[in-house]
């Protein structure tokens, strides 16, 4: 386990150092710069705002501050909020996002895989046929568009739920951009649950299991759903990434604070530092869980343990 997990950390530090140095590049090869305006600033003042914040510097030398910056944990300053850093902007949108992020992570789980389980050992009959029409539309229907028509229906025509979610402080204002968040992904995990399901409880195992008498519930329970759930826990990493950086569009749509807001403004503003420190943080996020999920993975199914033992 302990090498397994030190040939993991370095892969991580290795993806982290190519994100870092592609995105910084990207970003110094994009035309024109954080001060360019459609009404353009005086040379001078263009000239005193690069002095200031070392953009007329060598990119090899802004490359290495850079590293020296990060390293430290600052993401360096805002160039389009006066007085506010990376650090500032990310620290006060994300616990918003981690909020919307973690309910929608809960949610997802808590009906997706029983929604596939169910689906499974009701092959053919209309459990089977509602639950994947469900799923179906869920995986077709874009996040955006299941918003509009939640705050269309919910919001405006029955005025069940608020439209605007502002900083998700009561249990109401979660429910509108939950379900708009999760739709994709639960359904997805629906569909993956399912022909995992299917797979493993065609095996021998399950039915040597059944042939010794055991309920159908502990065979279920105790002997497939381990196994079939594998697939899902593998999913599991990028999908707890995305949600808890937060789904951009729905954010804007509920007109929720989150990382969303500073992220699509700093598209827009051309505000560099943002967009790469938005960037590294959901680069970090998404390595770190799927790391987690890896040492999961490896604890549910020893043999990944063994064959990487083999392999160093």
């Amino acid at each position: 386990m302990g090498r397994y997990i030190i040939h993991r950390l370095i892969s991580m530090a290795l993806t982290l150092f190519f994100i870092i140095t592609i995105t910084f590049l990207l970003m110094h090869a994009i035309p024109g710069g954080p001060f360019t305006r459609e009404k353009p600033l005086p040379e001078a003042i263009i000239k005193a705002l690069n002095e200031k914040y070392h953009l007329d510097d060598p990119i090899w030398k802004q490359y290495l501050d850079y590293w020296k910056d990060i390293l430290r944990g600052d993401l360096g300053p805002s160039f389009q909020l006066a007085n506010y850093t990376v650090n500032d902007l990310i620290a006060r949108g994300f616990p918003i996002t981690a909020k919307l992020g973690i309910v929608s992570i809960i949610f997802t789980v808590l009906i997706g895989v029983p929604m596939g389980v169910i689906s499974a050992l009701r092959q053919g009959k209309w459990e089977d046929y509602t639950t994947m029409f469900i799923a179906t539309l869920g995986v077709t229907i874009p996040s955006f568009v299941l918003a509009t028509i939640l705050i269309y229906l919910f919001g405006v025509v029955f005025k069940i739920f608020p439209v605007s979610s502002g900083s998700l402080t009561k249990p109401i204002q979660y429910v509108l951009p939950v379900i708009a968040l999760s739709g994709y992904s639960l359904s997805f995990i629906a569909r993956l649950m399912r022909s995992s399901m299917l797979d493993v409880i065609r095996q021998d195992y399950i039915r040597t299991a059944r042939a010794k008498g055991l309920s159908e519930l502990k065979v279920i329970y105790k002997h497939a759903l381990k196994n079939a759930i594998i697939p899902v826990i593998t999913y599991l990493g990028p999908l707890a990434a995305g949600l808890l950086t937060g789904s951009f569009v729905i954010e804007r749509l509920f007109s929720i604070p989150g990382m969303g807001e500073y992220f699509v403004k700093s598209v827009g503003n051309r505000d560099y530092t943002m967009i790469m420190g938005s960037t590294i943080f959901y680069s970090v996020i998404l390595v770190v869980m799927n790391f987690i999920v890896d040492i999961i993975y490896v604890i549910i199914d020893p043999r990944i343990k063994l064959t990487s033992t083999k392999e160093g």
